[in-house]
């Protein structure tokens, strides 16, 4: 490196002037030059492009095919674009508003008005189509003028009849001042043959039976058969007061004044289950007795008594069958029996039993006597099933009751069960009495009875009830199996 040298020359006044000083320049370190150094022949920073020859080549040949397909069409073909629609004229625009257009300059002018308000068009008045039109027009027809006129006619008519109806149940307005309460109507008579109408001649016939011993009682119902004061009921009603000395037995009547008398037991039947009680009473109403072997099942009928100790309890219902033995042991009464029943859905429960089952006409055809129910202590009350005794068998039986204080019963003098053989039902005699009737007509154990008389015979109790519709000392014939022979005997029966 060197160091500039100051020029020695002078300035004008004899002050020394400095000479330039020497451009001083780095020393270059070869092998860097040539590292970084520009190459030879090159003056400036890039290297000059290098000339390059164009380089043409040839076209191919295309098919006349595909230059007919994809090339481009001839400048006078017809192209596939479509052709521009023409565009449309527009209306030479009117002449702007300068109060609507904000760029509009300011000027003097006219003060602006509102645009005439449009009217719109009012509808077309309908033409009213008139009667006289109608009529002297003809612009209907006649039949349709008529029918138009009946239906209003008729539309009227109706609009009266339903006012007339409605008139009397419609209340007044809390605010007029007219408005009275409607006296009641007077009610209606009792058509004859009604329920209304049987029910008030046969209520009045049938009791209350009150039974109590100390604390104890029951209640149950009776008929009043005969005006001297005869009561037909159940056995298993005043059973408990035939049996003790202390029990108190009380008639109370359904005279509307509840008129309570002291009963007196004339005599009972334990193997009918049915009893008759008399009472010391003037002027009682006496029942109607009817036919039972008249009913048919369908027939209706009327249930009259005390059932759950509700006095003149009315219920009714239709005969369900007839002949239906049944059997009856009442609990804490002597009662065994079995009865040709009268079945009935008419609603009957515990206190209707010795109550009266009357027809049509208000006659008592039956004596309500039993109910079948489901077995449970909540279902213990009617479902539709009620018996009666035929009021033509307890009539007999009270007859005899009256005249003799006692009933007399015929027997076949044998012990049977119901038996069958898939093909026939009857009763298979299990002993024969030793010189009674069955055995002096040469029954034997082991026959299956089949008939008595008239009646067939399934089991054991229709040959009990088939027995029971003779009388002691009559003949009948009575048909067996026996080693599946049919054989028939002639058998008189006896005194029970």
């Amino acid at each position: 490196m060197t160091t500039p040298t100051p020029d020695s020359g002078t300035e004008n006044g004899g002050r020394p002037r400095l000479a330039p000083r020497p451009v001083w320049r780095p020393t270059v370190d070869r092998r860097e030059a040539e590292a970084f150094g520009r190459p030879g022949g090159i003056p400036g920073s890039f290297a000059p492009a290098a000339s390059v020859a164009p380089r043409v080549t040839a076209a191919p040949v295309v098919p006349e095919m595909l230059a007919d397909a994809f090339g481009r069409p001839a400048p006078d073909a017809p192209g596939l674009i479509r052709p521009p629609e023409p565009v449309p004229q527009l209306a030479p625009e009117e002449p702007g508003d300068p109060w609507r257009d904000p760029q509009a300059a300011v000027r003097l002018g006219p003060p602006a008005q509102d645009e005439p308000a449009t009217e719109k068009a009012q509808p077309a008045t309908a033409q009213k189509f008139t009667l006289r039109q109608a009529l002297f027009e003809r612009r209907l027809r006649p039949s349709a003028v008529i029918g138009m006129l009946v239906a209003a006619l008729l539309v009227g008519a109706i609009g009266g009849v339903v006012g007339f109806l409605l008139a009397g149940r419609l209340p007044a307005t809390a605010a007029d001042p007219e408005f009275s309460v409607a006296t009641a109507q007077p009610g209606l008579e009792a058509v004859p043959g009604s329920v209304r109408d049987i029910a008030s001649r046969v209520v009045p016939t049938v009791v209350s039976l009150e039974v109590r011993t100390g604390d104890v009682g029951d209640t149950g119902s009776g008929v009043v058969i005969d005006g001297r004061g005869y009561i037909l009921t159940n056995n298993h009603v005043i059973s408990l007061a035939a049996s003790d000395k202390t029990a108190v037995l009380t008639v109370v009547f359904n005279d509307g004044k509840g008129t309570r008398v002291p009963g007196t037991i004339v005599g009972r039947d334990p193997a009918s289950d049915l009893a008759v009680v008399k009472v010391d009473a003037a002027g009682v109403t006496v029942a109607q007795l009817g036919d039972s072997d008249k009913l048919a099942v369908g027939d209706a009928v009327i249930a009259i008594g005390s059932p759950l100790g509700l006095e003149g309890t009315v219920t009714t219902g239709i005969i369900s069958a007839t002949h239906r033995p049944l059997r009856l042991s009442g609990e804490g009464t002597d009662t065994n029996a079995v009865i040709d029943a009268l079945q009935t859905d008419a609603a009957i429960n515990p206190g209707n039993s010795g109550g009266a089952l009357v027809d049509g006409s208000g006659a008592v055809i039956g004596i309500n006597t039993a109910i079948r129910t489901l077995g449970d202590s909540q279902a213990s009350g009617s479902i539709g099933l009620g018996f009666a005794i035929p009021i033509n068998d307890a009539k007999a039986v009270a007859d005899e009751i009256i005249r003799t204080g006692k009933v007399v019963h015929p027997t076949l003098g044998v012990n049977a069960k119901s038996a069958t053989d898939g093909t026939t039902d009857g009763a298979q005699v299990q002993n024969v009495a030793d010189g009674g009737p069955a055995a002096k007509a040469g029954i034997q154990e082991g026959d299956v009875i089949v008939k008595v008389g008239d009646r067939t015979v399934g089991n054991a109790d229709e040959l009990q009830v088939a027995v029971q519709e003779h009388n002691p000392g009559d003949t009948v014939p009575v048909e067996l199996l026996r080693d599946g022979r049919k054989m028939t005997v002639q058998v008189t029966l006896g005194t029970e």
